[in-house]
């Protein structure tokens, strides 16, 4: 700017609560005396962006200025005017895709006269190329979906210039490298305290503790990966790297991450039915031609509805008829049912309405119009499904429902059921806590001593028609991110295309003083549905089940993203 000419006219304000006069002011002036103007951080005034939207639409009338500009700064926000947009001129900033294009742009910010300037150049070489490797990974991970990260973190380059002056000081002033104080201001302090998810940052300290270790210098060219091709390349100038660097394959494998083939797949599928979407949603809402219309379709849809959604269970029938067991187990199948039926009570009157709006006898409304458009889209109505969560297309959620109330209708009827689907569940996490409650009355113990011991069962489901001893048997969940191998219950490498696969019964057995930390044990997060966030309201981790992992150790499926699912998107 000061090369420009116009230093002096510069002006610019972060955007933010109580900003907006400012702003307004800042841009009179500029309209006025030629002044470049920039609003910074628009996503925090989205209350101002009207009035905002009002200026720039006025710009042509108030002939400002030859010399006034305008700029903007703004994270992605649906709620950003679209008419500033169409009259701007815009650019974007990301980082670039792939390991070779960041490795490349992370050398390219060190000069040869930075990169010599410690008094250990051998260690502090290979400390810095795996912290460029680290930076790289955590961005590239992202792509991966849920099977990346749990939360998309946005690792800038402050990350990333704080971890290099760490090395380099640790490096200088310590005769033995202090590796935990190293991996703790990494993983913890500085990338780490953007990591907000317990499960994402073990993922960040598993990298780490694999990379910062002694191993990278008692090992020539210390493998990064289980591929061949990323490694530390031999000590050298700057160019040296930058030369390695360059001949690295321009399309990186999911391995190069820690990751299965598999998890390319689901992502790319993901991407796939989130452009079909978005087309389905720009689709006309005219029909035209022969054949049923709009309204004829949905009413159709909205009768199927009404003769597949269960009607709600009695609840004052089903306490009556378990009164004489009054155990926390049946306090929660009153909860249950009672969730229940004011979700299907919801639902049916909805579709009735529907059904009435649609042939005129009553009002259209907004929230009628909402579940109108759904309905035809064949997706479930937000209003549904404040009861559980669910990604499931509007036909599989329906066949779903049907069986998550067969199997309270079974208890209520009959007793106990021999095999648990916890995703049936609205609240799972109550569910454990009953069946805690019960062992600890039944073996007069506190409850906060008890823990869980997980059994594998290798019986076919269908074949077991007793409870177990202890616990409950758990059904219906699906195993994410790995495959199984049934003689040896473990975790074992999946097939191509084996994306998800049902688990065998899980025996949950509550136990006292259990140990914790076995080797070859993946402590295994089970989440309630594949959105492992959930939201605020109704996190989606349940319960972490300790399962063997096989011929690797755990951090392998760390890095992989294994998980338990209790229910998936279709």
């Amino acid at each position: 700017l000061e090369h420009r000419g116009i230093g002096d006219k510069f002006f610019s304000l972060s955007l933010g609560q109580g900003q907006g006069p400012i702003a307004e002011r800042m841009l009179e002036d500029g309209m006025k005396q030629g002044h470049w103007v920039f609003l910074a951080n628009c996503h925090l005034c989205i209350s101002w962006m009207q009035e905002l939207e009002k200026r720039v639409a006025e710009l042509p009338t108030r002939n400002p200025h030859a010399d006034f500009r305008m700029w903007l700064s703004s994270a992605p926000t649906p709620k950003f005017p679209m008419s500033i947009l169409q009259v701007g001129l815009k650019m974007t900033t990301e980082p670039p895709r792939g390991l070779k294009p960041n490795l490349t742009r992370l050398y390219n910010k060190f000069t040869e006269k930075q990169f010599e300037r410690s008094v250990k150049p051998t260690k502090y070489k290979k400390m810095v190329f795996e912290l460029c490797y680290f930076h790289a990974t955590l961005l590239e991970r992202r792509k991966f979906k849920n099977l990346g990260w749990n939360i998309p973190y946005d690792f800038n380059d402050s990350d990333f210039d704080i971890c290099e002056d760490v090395l380099l000081l640790y490096v200088d002033n310590y005769e033995a490298t202090p590796w935990e104080a190293i991996r703790y201001l990494i993983g913890e302090a500085n990338y780490g305290g953007r990591v907000t998810d317990a499960w994402d940052r073990r993922l960040l300290n598993t990298y780490l503790d694999t990379w910062y270790n002694e191993a990278i210098f008692e090992t020539d060219n210390f493998k990064m990966s289980s591929l061949s091709t990323y490694y530390i390349p031999d000590d050298g100038p700057l160019q040296s790297y930058k030369d390695y660097i360059q001949q690295l394959p321009n399309f990186d494998m999911p391995e190069a991450f820690g990751q299965h083939g598999n998890a390319d797949i689901a992502s790319q599928i993901e991407d796939t039915i989130e452009l079909l979407e978005s087309v389905l949603m720009m689709q006309p809402r005219v029909a035209g031609g022969g054949g049923l219309t709009r309204e004829e379709q949905v009413d159709n849809t909205a009768k199927d509805l009404l003769d597949q959604v269960p009607h709600p269970i009695n609840l004052e029938e089903t306490m009556k008829a378990k009164m004489d067991d009054q155990s926390a187990l049946h306090v929660v199948l009153f909860q249950e049912i009672e969730r229940y039926n004011i979700m299907l009570g919801g639902v049916r009157k909805q579709l009735t309405e529907l059904r009435k709006a649609v042939k005129g006898f009553v009002v259209m409304t907004a929230d009628l119009d909402d579940i109108f458009s759904c309905l035809f889209d064949g997706r479930i109505p937000p209003s549904w499904i404040k009861g559980y969560p669910s990604l499931k297309p509007l036909a599989a959620w329906a066949r779903d429902l049907v069986e998550r109330m067969k199997q309270f209708v079974d208890w209520k009827e009959t007793t106990y059921p021999v095999v648990y689907n916890m995703g049936y569940f609205t609240f799972p996490t109550g569910f454990l806590t009953a069946v805690l409650q019960t062992v600890a009355r039944k073996n007069s113990v506190p409850i906060d001593i008890l823990s869980w011991d997980f059994v594998i069962n290798t019986t076919e489901i269908k074949e077991i028609t007793q409870p177990p001893k202890d616990g409950v048997y758990i059904g219906g969940m699906y195993l994410e991110g790995a495959g199984w191998e049934p003689d040896l219950c473990c975790l074992q490498e999946p097939l191509a295309m084996e994306l998800n696969l049902v688990m065998p019964v899980i025996n949950f057995k509550p136990t006292e003083g259990k140990k914790k930390g076995a080797k070859g044990i993946y402590p295994c997060p089970c989440y309630y549905y594949p959105v492992r966030t959930g939201t605020r309201e109704r996190p989606s981790y349940m319960i972490t089940v300790d399962i063997k992992s096989g011929k690797v150790e755990a951090d392998h499926w760390i890095k992989r993203g294994t998980a338990l699912l209790l229910s998936l998107a279709m």
